[in-house]
C-alpha cells in the first residue's frame, strides 16, 4: 500500500488507476483530483505532506 500525497489515503498500487512520476519516484493516487493537484505543484506537496496526515510532533509537545 501507498499514501496519497495529497489526502493521505492508502491506495493499493498494484489497482490504482491514478499515478504519476515525479524524479523517477512513482506516486499513487486515490482520484483524478488528487493527480491533478499533485501533478500541478509536485515540490508544495513534496515539502507539506498529505493534508490528512497529522503533523508529527516530539512527545513532549502533546502536553
Amino acid at each position: 500500500m501507498q499514501i496519497d500525497p495529497i489526502c493521505g489515503m492508502q491506495v493499493d498500487e498494484k489497482t490504482a488507476q491514478y499515478k504519476s512520476e515525479y524524479k523517477g519516484k512513482a506516486y499513487y493516487f486515490c482520484a483524478p483530483g488528487c493527480k491533478k493537484a499533485f501533478d500541478s505543484e509536485p515540490e508544495k506537496y513534496m515539502k507539506s505532506g498529505p493534508a490528512g496526515m497529522a503533523e508529527k510532533k516530539p512527545w513532549w509537545k502533546f502536553w
